[in-house]
């Protein structure tokens, strides 16, 4: 039989390797397949083809060849469970992702209206055991491969973080490895450095459906918060203006999440169309404020609607719904440009950045918005300031964040818990020292104010 062409492993190659070898075999995939096939080692990457996980998304990087090259190396499992995503991987300490799988709950959720703690919690439970089991197939990896095993403990949802938490314990009860517990945020925040050569201290900004901050990553463990939300994530809310709009109801929009359909429709639509009043241009730090925004926005709806004749409780959408959208998505991408503005005129004031590593990375589910990303970058620019972006699959929730955020750990020798079963998860849970009213003492004006490029 002629050896496979593509880096996947065909089906064909899979059942004949389970006829003539173990499916728990230490022996790594690419190794497996060389031997099926009587082909040299030299050339050849495929990766374990496993039908139970059909959700999995497989490293296409590489895959160890041999045992030597497997424990010559640092490896950490990462566990994430905080929202909506059930995500494990495998990454080395070159930051290769040598497995990942994931289950998202998207579309369940969205049946829902919004994620609903209970059902994502079972969610989780249903399905942890198959992505973990995933990462390590598409690694061509046992557990008792790894280096050490790291997994979310806050901050999300308690319900969520339960379980990624206890399943991680019980794999380490199982394997005896080390245990390092993430904090959520600071992963999303050290992604970049497993793509890009980042050096400490960088300004770090962060936009999802659970979080919105910015801080300053000084090292691992080490960050300068210098602003959060007061109240509500930009993530939440454009899913809550998108559900206001009813947009799952929109042709265009019927299979998009809440921030994925505002984008889609601002696109043509009349951003000056209705004047919104952006957040907190008033006050002087790096806080943020969403929950106005958001009840402006649902009073421009429910007037549209009157207008219209067009009952609350109905399906209809408003003729203007292109331009609200575009609206709404102005004025909040307005509101991250001011407070990033002030952030990196606080930074410059104080010295905290270095002149030669003028740096911001931008993270989360909502950095994957192309509007804001642009927008973003028009402050950057302005600043001399280089944008760090992970690719949008890595700014959603995921295993990679987790283990590479272990990895940072790892590599120093600190964060790996002295008692596993001692460790707790926390919903809530800030990130770094507070220097926000520092900030706000620092009186800075983000005049004159930066456009948005069109």
């Amino acid at each position: 039989m002629a050896a496979p062409k593509g880096i996947e492993m065909c089906r064909k190659c899979f059942s004949q390797i389970v006829k003539k070898y173990p499916l728990k075999s230490s022996i790594s995939s690419d190794v497996l397949v060389r031997r099926l096939h009587n082909v040299p080692k030299k050339g050849l990457n495929v990766l374990r083809y496993d039908p139970k996980v059909a959700f999995s998304k497989k490293s296409q990087i590489r895959t160890f060849a041999d045992d030597a090259d497997r424990k010559s190396r640092l490896l950490v499992l990462g566990i994430e469970t905080s929202c909506d995503e059930t995500g494990a991987a495998v990454v080395d300490d070159r930051g290769t992702v040598l497995g990942e799988a994931l289950h998202s709950q998207k579309l369940v959720h969205l049946k829902h209206g919004g994620i609903v703690p209970t059902v994502a919690q079972q969610l989780h439970r249903d399905h942890i055991e198959d992505v973990v089991q995933g990462a390590l197939d598409g690694a061509g990896l046992r557990l008792q491969d790894v280096t050490a095993i790291a997994a979310t403990v806050k901050p999300g949802l308690a319900l969520c973080l339960q379980i990624g938490v206890e399943y991680a314990k019980k794999l380490v009860r199982q394997s005896g490895k080390p245990f390092i517990p993430v904090h959520h945020m600071e992963a999303h925040a050290l992604t970049a450095r497993m793509m890009k050569n980042i050096e400490f201290p960088f300004l770090v900004f962060l936009l999802s459906g659970g979080h919105c901050l910015l801080a300053v990553a000084r090292g691992v463990g080490d960050f300068l918060l210098l602003g959060s939300t007061t109240d509500e994530a930009p993530g939440v809310v454009f899913d809550q203006v998108a559900r206001k709009l009813k947009l799952k109801h929109h042709p265009a929009c019927s299979t998009l999440s809440g921030g994925q359909a505002i984008e889609v429709l601002a696109t043509t639509g009349d951003s000056q169309a209705f004047k919104l009043t952006v957040p907190m241009a008033r006050y002087a730090n790096c806080d943020f404020s969403f929950a106005g925004h958001k009840n402006q926005t649902y009073r421009l709806i429910d007037k549209k609607e009157k207008e219209e004749g067009i009952p609350a409780e109905s399906d209809q959408i408003v003729s203007c719904v292109n331009d609200i959208a575009a609206s709404f998505q102005k004025t909040s991408t307005q509101h991250l440009m001011q407070r990033l503005h002030r952030a990196i005129l606080y930074c410059q004031q104080r010295h905290i950045i270095p002149e030669h590593n003028k740096t911001l990375v931008l993270s989360g589910g909502v950095a994957s918005n192309m509007y804001i990303r642009r927008s973003l970058q028009a402050v950057t620019d302005r600043f001399g300031y280089r944008l760090v972006c992970p690719p949008p699959r890595l700014c959603t929730d995921n295993g990679v964040m987790i283990a590479w955020a272990g990895m940072e750990w790892l590599k120093e020798g600190r964060g790996i818990a002295k008692d596993p079963e001692a460790v707790e998860f926390q919903p809530r849970c800030p990130l770094g020292i507070d220097m926000s009213t520092d900030v706000l003492n620092a009186g800075i004006k983000t005049t004159p104010k930066i456009r948005i490029p069109t």
